[in-house]
């Protein structure tokens, strides 16, 4: 285990308090991990993409105003750091309530995210997150079946 592993692991329970801010449609954490220095992207769930670190900030801004209430969590298959870099990958699932509908909605999303060791702490500098397809887990000696 890296040495920074015990520092990032604090993080990352950081990191799950911003997505619970996120899906009630609060920024505020998020803007204390998210870089503010570019390069900084967003891989978004619809296939689009955002690149800077403002602009990728203002997505995220947009995208929190469409929650109004909500739950998440992540399931952490992959972290590590090495030197000044670190990621996540996994799941996040969360039930969120929609603003303009009040309608529930449940995510099941596979995420890729990385941080850059910046000033002040770890920096969220890359986020992919897509739609994960149901009954696409493949255990350990199996293979994909062609579609």
């Amino acid at each position: 285990m890296n040495n920074d592993m015990p520092t990032f692991d604090q993080f990352m329970k950081d990191r799950e308090l911003a997505a619970q801010a996120f899906v009630n449609g609060a920024t505020g954490p998020l803007r204390d991990i998210a870089t503010e220095t570019s390069p900084g992207t967003f891989f978004g769930p619809d296939g689009d993409y955002v690149d800077g670190a403002d602009r990728v900030f203002s997505r995220y801004e947009r995208d929190a105003g469409l929650f109004e209430s909500g739950t998440t969590d992540f399931e952490i298959l992959q972290a590590a750091t090495s030197g000044d870099l670190a990621f996540w990958v996994g799941f996040q699932r969360a039930t969120v309530r929609l603003g303009a509908t009040k309608e529930e909605v449940t995510f099941n999303l596979r995420v890729t995210e990385l941080f850059r060791r910046e000033d002040n702490g770890w920096k969220l500098i890359h986020r992919h997150a897509d739609s994960m397809r149901s009954g696409s887990h493949l255990h350990v000696g199996q293979t994909a079946q062609a579609e």
